[in-house]
Parts: structure tokens; C-alpha cells; sequence
């Protein structure tokens, strides 16, 4: 009897197991087939640059003349095997990669898909700015160029697979982004001397100065920043990024090249890709892991006391990072006395589309001011009283029970209800990504476009116009920065 019952429990585990792997290999199935009924694959997301500087050129290119000179002969590249070759039906005023059209880069007076240089006669101290994941250094310009005018010499530092075609995300390396970073700061150390050196970062780009910061700390002879300064910091991603790997590496066992990719839009941004290489989520998520890992061995063995001074500004509600993960895998590591600053912007708390949140970030916040031990300052753009737009700063000090509030003389712009990943490092009045345009002005400014009809009728998606592009809080963020790098004035210079 026991030896049937053995026999039936066999047979009823093997059956349960066979249906389980066949779900799983049908619902694998099916995820493939519905990544394949995708649009086609564009020029710009199949092409391989491959003049692009990596981690393996960085024993022969060590200066910054040299990375340019390659960043120069991946531009002719992308003209030839990109502009020059987009089918007729792309070529549209609409799509960046037809030479002449409205979103054209090279029709504009710079090209900010470039690495830039700003170069005050006499420099009082350096900054490289380092841009995001799938943006390019244009989303540092603004930044730049109000260091700049603080007598900051200040290199917007373009990262490889960037500022050219979506497809050069398919095979770059978080090392190829590591080795390029060094490079700049030794640019910027040999021409400083003493003088300060700050790292300014926006998103993967503030990923990549926390990494350069923990080199010193380890025993690296790479000359330690002054202070950092990061935008949306990408410390901590999605762990469905870990999935990435896999899925890119389906693809190319099977011979699907639409699985490289997580998305794939039309390209109208002249300064950032919209199609999303599948490579890309797979080298963040190994970037912030090896941050992750390091940090941890550090604060095991004496924490992080020489870490540089730091201020973030973060949205309690970024949709890309969630702020939890600043905050456990990097800021509460940081050493109390370190001088570390934490600025976050709340939701708009009169607006009417507060009730319709998915979640309130409240007790989030509550619970960062409700905390005595936070080995930071802690500060807070929010709504003097939920029944004005009016904005105050709510903050308080590292290792301080006591919570003060400070009138900004600021307010909400109307229908905005909350800050996102991408607006921070923008102005209100950017050209491309900002709040108001120019009656007479023929160019199509992304930030400004408010329309209403009928869904998917646009080439441009839909979500893409939900989607806050710009920091009405920009003013308020530089002055904060200023003070905290202790620049000096303009008219001193």
C-alpha cells in the first residue's frame, strides 16, 4: 500500500512539475511573440558604431584630447551609417535623424549631444558634469553654465554609446562609463592644481560620481573630489533590471533582435534616445550593485568618514529611483559630521490631483523628520498649508530632533502636482524641455506642449506629454548648490 501511494505521489509531483514548465515555457512564448509585434527596428537602433571609445582603449587614450578626437570619429560615423541611411519615410521634421528637420541637433548653433568646455579666465575651482543614463551632456548645460559663471571651469563630459544612436546603448559596459569619468577628472586635476574639484551627476551620471568617490577610500591613487553634487541619483534601480540580462541574451540566441530593447519609440528628442536598449537597465543595475557591494565593505570596516561632502535633490515620488533606495543603500551610510545634504520635493499638496495618487509619499516623509539620528540635513520644498501653491522649505539638521520651516517665496505652477526623474536638472525657461514657448518661434519645445484629442493619433506617445519635463524650482536648486560648493560671486571673478 505505502509503495502505491509512493508511486501515485511520484507521478502526481512529475505531472505537477511538466505543467509548471510548460506554463512557464508557453507564457515565455508568448512574452517573446508580444516583444516581436513591436514596430520595426529603425536605422538608429540597428547600426554599430563602432568607433566608440571603452574600457579597453583606456590604457591608450588616457587624455581628454584623445577621448574627443574619438568621440569626433563616432560622430562622422553616425552621419555615415545613420543620417545617411534612413529610409524615405523617416524623413520627417519631426524625426532627428533626417538632416535638416526641426529636431535635427546639428541645425542648431551647438550640438550638445557633444562633450562641452566652459572656461572661465581664471578658474577658482572645476566641476565635471556627468549626464544620464540614455541623455546626453545637454541636460548639464543649464548647470554648467551656472557654475561657469561662478569661475568654475566646467566639462560636460559626453559617456560612451551616448549622443549618437539609440544602438550605441546595445553593447556599451559600465566600465566603458567608469574609464571615462577618470579621464575627466584628470583632465580637470592637471589644469586645477589645488584648486577645488566637484563632480556634478544626474542620475546614472551621479551613479558614476559616487563610484569615482569610493576609489580613493579603497587605496586608488585617483585624485578625490572635493564635494559631489547629484541630480535624481540612480543608487538604487528595479531589481526586475536583473531580468535584463536574460532577455537580451534570448534575443540574441534566437535571432529576435527586437528583445535587445524595452522600448521602441520614435526618436524626436534631438538630446536623448526614447527607444531603451535592454543593455542599458542590464549595466545600471550592475553599476549600483557593485556601488551597493563596496559602500557595504567600507562602512563593515570604518565607514565612510572621508567620503566627500554630498547634496542630492531627489522627487519623493521618482518613478525611476525610489528614494527609499538613496536612503538605505547610500545616505544613512554617510558619516554624521560629514557635512551631507538631502533635498527633496514634495507633491503639490493643493492640487486637485492629489487624491488620485496611487500612494501618498506622506509618511515616507513623516518618518525621515520624525528621525533624530539621520546622519544628514534634511530639507523639504513643500506647501506652506494645503490650502496655497505657496512653497516653504521644511528642514532640519544632521543628528537634530528639531524641524524648522522657511517661507520660499515660491508657488507651485498651475496644474503641475508633482516634480519628476527627468525635470531636475532643467530650468522653466529651457529651450527644449521648458514650461513656456515663444509665440513666433518655430521650434517644437517638448516642456511647453499641452494638447487634448484623440489617444495615439500623435508620432509622439502619448505618456510622453504626462511627463514633467523641467524643475520650477531650478532657481532654488542652483542657490542651494552655490552655497553648498562655497563659489564666489559672479562679480568678484
Amino acid at each position: 500500500m505505502n509503495r502505491r501511494l509512493r508511486s501515485v505521489f511520484k507521478h502526481v509531483v512529475l505531472a505537477t512539475g511538466y505543467g509548471l514548465l510548460g506554463a512557464i515555457v508557453f507564457a515565455a512564448a508568448g512574452y517573446v511573440y508580444f516583444l516581436e509585434t513591436r514596430p520595426d527596428l529603425k536605422i538608429w537602433h540597428t547600426a554599430r558604431l563602432d568607433a566608440e571609445y571603452t574600457a579597453e582603449r583606456s590604457n591608450d587614450v588616457t587624455t581628454l584630447e584623445g577621448y574627443l578626437e574619438i568621440e569626433e570619429r563616432v560622430m562622422r560615423q553616425l552621419q555615415q551609417k545613420v543620417y545617411e541611411r534612413i529610409a524615405a519615410e523617416d524623413r520627417r521634421q519631426i524625426v532627428r535623424y533626417h538632416r535638416g528637420s526641426m529636431m535635427d541637433p546639428d541645425s542648431k548653433p551647438i550640438n550638445w549631444n557633444r562633450t562641452f568646455e566652459l572656461t572661465p579666465d581664471r578658474p577658482a575651482a572645476g566641476a565635471l558634469l556627468i549626464h544620464g543614463l540614455s541623455d546626453s551632456p545637454y541636460s548639464m548645460r543649464a548647470i554648467a553654465e551656472t557654475l561657469y559663471s561662478h569661475n568654475v571651469l566646467s566639462i560636460g563630459m559626453r559617456m560612451p554609446g551616448h549622443g549618437t544612436a539609440p544602438s550605441g546603448l546595445v553593447d556599451v559596459h559600465w566600465k566603458d562609463f567608469v574609464a571615462a569619468v577618470r579621464i575627466g577628472v584628470n583632465e580637470l586635476k592637471s589644469r586645477l592644481g589645488d584648486a577645488p574639484l566637484f563632480i556634478v551627476g544626474y542620475s546614472n551620471g551621479a551613479a558614476l560620481a559616487v563610484e569615482y568617490a569610493l576609489a580613493p577610500l579603497e587605496g586608488s591613487m585617483s585624485p578625490q573630489a572635493d564635494a559631489l553634487v547629484l541630480l535624481s541619483p540612480a543608487i538604487g534601480v528595479s531589481p526586475v533590471a536583473a531580468l535584463a540580462r536574460w532577455q537580451g541574451r534570448l534575443g540574441k540566441v534566437a535571432g529576435f533582435k527586437k528583445l535587445a530593447w524595452n522600448s521602441i519609440e520614435p526618436e524626436f528628442d534631438p538630446y536623448k534616445y526614447n527607444s531603451f536598449a535592454v543593455n542599458a537597465g542590464d549595466q545600471i543595475h550592475r553599476l549600483t550593485g557593485e556601488i551597493e557591494r563596496r559602500i557595504n565593505n567600507l562602512a563593515a570596516a570604518h565607514g565612510l568618514i572621508y567620503f566627500p561632502r554630498t547634496i542630492a535633490f531627489q522627487s519623493v515620488v521618482d518613478a525611476t529611483v525610489p528614494p527609499q533606495a538613496l536612503l538605505d543603500r547610500f545616505f544613512m551610510k554617510l558619516d554624521k559630521s560629514g557635512g551631507h545634504q538631502l533635498v527633496l520635493f514634495d507633491v503639490n499638496r493643493h492640487s486637485e490631483t492629489e487624491p488620485l495618487l496611487r500612494s501618498d509619499p506622506d509618511s515616507f516623509v513623516k518618518s525621515l523628520f520624525e528621525d533624530p539620528a539621520l546622519p544628514f540635513d534634511l530639507s523639504l520644498v513643500t506647501n506652506v498649508e494645503t490650502t496655497t501653491k505657496d512653497v516653504m522649505v521644511r528642514f532640519k539638521l544632521a543628528q537634530s530632533p528639531f524641524v524648522f520651516d522657511r517661507p520660499l517665496m515660491r508657488a507651485w505652477p498651475a496644474e503641475m502636482f508633482s516634480m519628476s526623474h527627468v525635470a531636475v536638472p532643467f530650468p522653466p525657461d529651457d529651450p527644449l524641455y521648458g514650461g513656456s514657448h515663444v509665440p513666433g518661434d518655430e521650434r517644437v519645445t517638448l516642456g511647453s506642449v499641452h494638447i487634448k484629442g484623440e489617444r495615439n493619433l500623435l508620432q509622439i506617445p502619448d505618456s510622453f506629454f504626462m511627463r514633467l519635463r523641467h524643475n520650477p524650482f531650478f532657481d532654488y536648486m542652483m542657490k542651494r548648490i552655490v552655497e553648498f560648493l562655497e563659489l564666489e560671486s559672479p562679480d568678484t571673478s
